[in-house]
């Protein structure tokens, strides 16, 4: 099976935390370099510094707030004209705020969208001429399993999951011919800070402590115990493998077996 990355270019969105942290780091002991992307410039040099370099390889980053998308665009632009390759584009965004659907602000749609959706797209549109080049590429978008099933008190994350998935699925119908692959990866209820904060809000609202909240959501998967960062972290880094080449279109679910089939 070949997993080697060596000689390719992966940027990671959203990899100072949790899983696109790990993704960064697991892609980069597969040999390719790797560019981070997030707003904090500090917490990018530290990860950085953290990755394991293989032969030949060359980390770098790239400083950009996802809540406003011409700055992504500029940035982004301006560091791929510059380093001219990119075979591997991981889209990876954090959740917008939980609540009710019906209680959500038309803003709290458009915010959510943008970060997410219209990111991707401007991010797949930098990629997609750099990997058609290379006549290598792999786009994975870092949903939910909302996109199968939605989730309670999670009204525009749901929503706005589900257009990111179908604009996903068309990506992949119209590019897959010049060798690049779109897959969705879904989490389930992953130990990030998100989850730490969706924990915290639910005890608040619901009067149960911290660690029973918790103990609910390991309960409610058939392996009883939420996901690390780094089980998510490994199987966007196989899509992103030459191994996964004719895996293409596709939601992958990796929540423990929580998700009902559909």
């Amino acid at each position: 099976m070949n997993l080697d990355l060596t000689g390719k270019t992966a940027l990671v969105a959203g990899s100072t935390q949790g899983i696109g942290q790990k993704t960064a780091e697991q892609l980069a002991k597969m040999g390719a370099s790797v560019v981070l992307m997030a707003r904090n410039e500090d917490k990018l040099k530290e990860v950085m510094q953290s990755l394991h370099a293989a032969k030949g390889a060359e980390h770098g980053y790239i400083v950009a707030d996802f809540s406003k998308y011409e700055e992504v665009r500029e940035r982004a632009s301006a560091f791929f004209e510059k380093r001219a390759e990119l075979h591997i584009l991981v889209n990876n965004t954090g959740g917008p705020p939980g609540g009710p659907i019906i209680d959500a602000q038309p803003e709290d749609f458009l915010a959510a969208f943008q970060s997410h959706l219209i990111c991707n797209h401007i991010l797949a549109q930098i990629a997609v001429p750099l990997m058609r080049k290379a006549g290598y590429g792999r786009i994975i978008n870092v949903v939910s399993t909302s996109v199968k099933a939605p989730l309670s008190n999670l009204g525009v994350s749901n929503t706005v999951r589900g257009a990111v998935a179908n604009w996903a699925k068309t990506l992949a119908n119209e590019i897959s011919r010049y060798n690049i692959t779109v897959n969705n990866v879904l989490p389930g209820a992953t130990n990030t800070s998100r989850l730490t904060s969706i924990v915290e809000k639910k005890s608040e609202k619901t009067g149960k402590s911290f660690e029973e909240v918790l103990q609910d959501m390991n309960n409610a998967v058939p392996m009883k115990r939420v996901a690390e960062p780094e089980e998510t972290a490994d199987a966007i880094a196989f899509l992103a493998s030459p191994a996964a080449g004719y895996i293409n279109g596709t939601n992958v679910p990796v929540d423990g077996g929580r998700t009902p089939v559909l």
